[in-house]
């Protein structure tokens, strides 16, 4: 989170960070590697500038009364305008303890890349006064100010109430407020819009590619598809995958804005999500926590996820195939066919998707994983059958 307190965890220095990174990309191409540092996400100085290739992550909500201490205790401000009613100052304090978080992202991402911040407005009555904290639009225009360039964002709804729930003097007029069932997922870049211009980097591009159908679905502007749910949950792989800040969202996004080897950013890691769905995908990754805690959550990454991942890829790879058998009996045109697994696709561009299974994960010490993948598209075999 957003706390100043300093762990002495050995932290790497900018020119170790620097040389750790070289090698991750001199390195052998199926293998990522995955630090987390437990420090305040207001000093990123330990991650060189113009380093990272995409940034997924969900702060805290200002406003939202889970948040208040935390809040609370790094600006005695923020206590005190609550106490007294008055919630749009609290609100304005809130996000100028965001706003240095959002100065670093912007120094630390490369040009032409993106980041993708997943934030719910929040309705609060203090006092006598109850209203809507548009917690999107600030975080949004802070980042257009600092340098970023706004994309089209996605409305994700979350439906976690009830079709009768509503808020206010229910049936009587001039009373009552619309539900709140959706967040933002805004999307902004920096700089001018990526190139890819080696062999090398076109083909790594076209290995990364989204199956035409889920490109359909993936790049609406409203996701209704992703469920988020309580995270009181015992098992931690169910937690990654059903968390209020879900795999699947996480996964989604790294899939659509980065590449094979690229190295993705999580300011806020709280569980690990992001870095789960980042092996996944075969991305490198660094995740900040304040809150050393959590520690306990993301540790088990190396006993579940080779197990979680090849599970998680299989079923993507077998609703393509269910895509393809219904394609077939309506009649609809499969063009092409992918080189690795010998399945039908509809466009030239999905011929070369490989999906890598993950073979082992090993911590490498001060909060370092090391995933090896195979040298084989995963389900090769399987899909030959």
């Amino acid at each position: 989170m957003i706390a100043r307190k300093e762990y002495n965890i050995g932290l790497f220095s900018c020119r170790f960070f620097d040389r750790f990174w070289r090698v991750v990309r001199s390195s052998l191409s199926m293998k990522t590697i995955h630090k987390i540092f437990f420090q305040d996400a207001r000093d990123l100085k330990e991650i060189a500038s113009e380093s990272v290739d995409l940034i997924v992550t969900s702060p805290p909500y200002p406003m939202i009364a889970m948040w208040d201490d935390m809040f609370g205790s790094q600006n005695l401000e923020i206590q005190n305008a609550l106490a007294r009613g008055d919630g749009r100052q609290a609100y304005e304090l809130m996000h100028n303890l965001l706003n240095p978080v959002w100065d670093e992202l912007f120094r630390i991402l490369k040009d032409g890349r993106f980041a993708c911040i997943n934030i719910g407005d929040a309705t609060r009555k203090v006092k006598n006064d109850f209203c809507l904290y548009p917690n999107h639009a600030k975080i949004l225009n802070y980042l257009i100010d600092i340098g970023f360039s706004a994309l089209p964002d996605i409305l994700w709804r979350k439906q976690t109430n009830a079709p009768n729930k509503f808020m206010g003097s229910g049936m009587l007029p001039a009373g009552a407020y619309v539900t709140l069932e959706h967040e933002y997922i805004l999307i902004v870049r920096k700089g001018s819009k990526r190139e890819f211009k080696t062999e090398s980097e076109k083909k790594n591009r076209r290995e990364s590619a989204l199956f035409w159908e889920e490109r359909n679905i993936w790049y609406s502007d409203v996701w209704t598809d992703i469920k988020g749910a309580k995270q009181s949950l015992s098992n931690a792989m169910s937690r990654w995958r059903s968390a209020a800040f879900p795999f699947d969202l996480a996964y989604r996004l790294i899939n659509m804005y980065s590449v094979k080897g690229d190295v993705i950013l999580d300011p806020f890691l709280g569980t690990g999500t992001t870095i789960t769905a980042a092996m996944t995908s075969r991305r490198n990754s660094i995740g900040v926590e304040i809150d050393k805690s959590f520690q306990q959550t993301i540790c088990p990454i190396a006993r579940h996820i080779v197990d979680f991942s090849n599970d998680y890829l299989h079923d993507r790879l077998k609703r393509h195939f269910e895509f393809v058998k219904n394609r077939i009996q309506s009649s609809l045109p499969l063009k092409y066919t992918n080189r690795h697994y010998g399945c039908p696709v509809v466009t030239s561009q999905e011929q070369f998707i490989s999906l890598d299974g993950l073979k082992a994960v090993q911590g490498r010490g001060d909060n370092i994983f090391e995933v090896i993948y195979s040298a084989k598209p995963l389900f090769l075999k399987y899909m030959v059958e």
